[in-house]
């Protein structure tokens, strides 16, 4: 930690330097079990032996590092200190273990992840349940987007909820803060069913519109209660795209025959939008949210003030409470292996 740890004060955002003979030891918390694995390291559900409370402890990779912690994980840290907000998972403080290399990030604990409970529910979210979720979404991204990060890799196993109903955006490993003009970034970002199609097609600029495509994939799959769009690899994912809604053009996507990789595909003839066909039941307003998230050209993409902004959300069935969401006692503290954890590995494949 290079002499110092960091903790989040009372003051938002604010870092607290505390000499490295001052910063809390993991041997504080007690290891109760495995939950899971994000882009950046394995999460342990602890208990603070000081405070009694009960904590996700993530634990930092080190694998590759010989210089210290990973530049991704000095952005999330760094990133997280700045955030504050009830839908984006809390970082409390950074512990270290015996050696400089094991660092520990003490985060917020939600009892549950939304991949989990997808793959183990026995009845899927009504419609009021899964606006209930999408809603507390947007309005976690729109705190975010305005202040200038992209998360660029949402998905269902990156929204945890805690037995109260509460979803927080979590896994910060790809977070990126942004200006305008954007910067060029990686495209090899967000995990492929979640993939925006300038990303597929080779964009180097990202904007916040590709967590927003992000959001109409999240939103399809809760109504549906499966994946949308699960392609097994980037040329597949380019098609199920254009089967779902029609093969773009210069006249609703400026700068799509300019792309990197356009040329690379062969893109297939398909004029139809099938998205009303793929939501009979749904209605007029769902369908249009569902739209705008869709838009081709990001530019014209929803943003999350939009889509809060949406009728969809002010008709019945209302989006129900978040207290009033279903509670899954237990189950995630027993899920360690079997087929929920290899149903996450495959929903988590980049």
């Amino acid at each position: 930690m290079t002499g110092f740890c960091w903790r989040k004060s009372g003051l938002l955002g604010d870092m607290e330097e505390d000499r490295l003979g001052r910063c809390r030891s993991v041997k504080e918390f007690e290891k109760l079990n495995r939950i899971g694995e994000g882009t950046y390291g394995i999460v342990y559900r602890a208990r603070d032996t000081k405070s009694n409370e009960i904590v996700a402890l993530k634990k930092v990779r080190m694998d590759k590092e010989k210089d210290g912690i990973p530049i991704s994980s000095l952005r999330e840290i760094t990133l997280l200190l700045k955030l504050r907000h009830p839908n984006i998972v809390e970082l409390k403080e950074v512990v270290v273990g015996n050696h400089l290399e094991s660092i520990f990030l003490v985060m917020g604990y939600c009892e549950q992840d939304l991949a989990s409970l997808l793959e183990n529910m026995q009845t899927p979210f009504s419609e009021a349940q899964v606006k209930c979720i999408c809603f507390q979404l947007l309005t976690g991204l729109q705190y975010l987007h305005e202040s200038f990060i992209v998360h660029r890799d949402l998905k269902v196993s990156n929204l945890l909820m805690t037995d109260k109903g509460c979803v927080k955006i979590a896994d910060f490993g790809l977070a990126r803060a942004f200006s305008t003009p954007a910067k060029q970034m990686t495209p090899k970002v967000v995990t492929l069913w979640y993939r925006a199609p300038e990303l597929l097609l080779g964009s180097t600029t990202q904007t916040t519109a590709i967590d927003m495509w992000a959001v109409g994939c999240i939103l399809a799959e809760l109504l549906a209660h499966k994946p949308l769009l699960p392609g097994s690899s980037e040329i597949q994912q380019i098609d199920l795209i254009i089967q779902l809604l029609g093969t773009p053009n210069e006249n609703i996507w400026p700068g799509f025959s300019k792309l990197p990789l356009v040329g690379q595909y062969t893109v297939r003839k398909q004029p139809y939008n099938n998205l009303k066909h793929k939501f009979p039941w749904l209605s007029e307003a769902g369908l249009r949210l569902l739209n705008f998230l869709f838009m081709y050209d990001p530019k014209k993409r929803a943003t999350a003030e939009d889509s809060l902004a949406s009728s969809y959300f002010k008709e019945k069935p209302l989006p129900c409470e978040p207290q009033l969401m279903p509670t899954f006692p237990h189950h995630r503290n027993k899920r360690a292996s079997g087929t929920g954890a290899e149903s996450q590995c495959k929903r988590s494949k980049p």
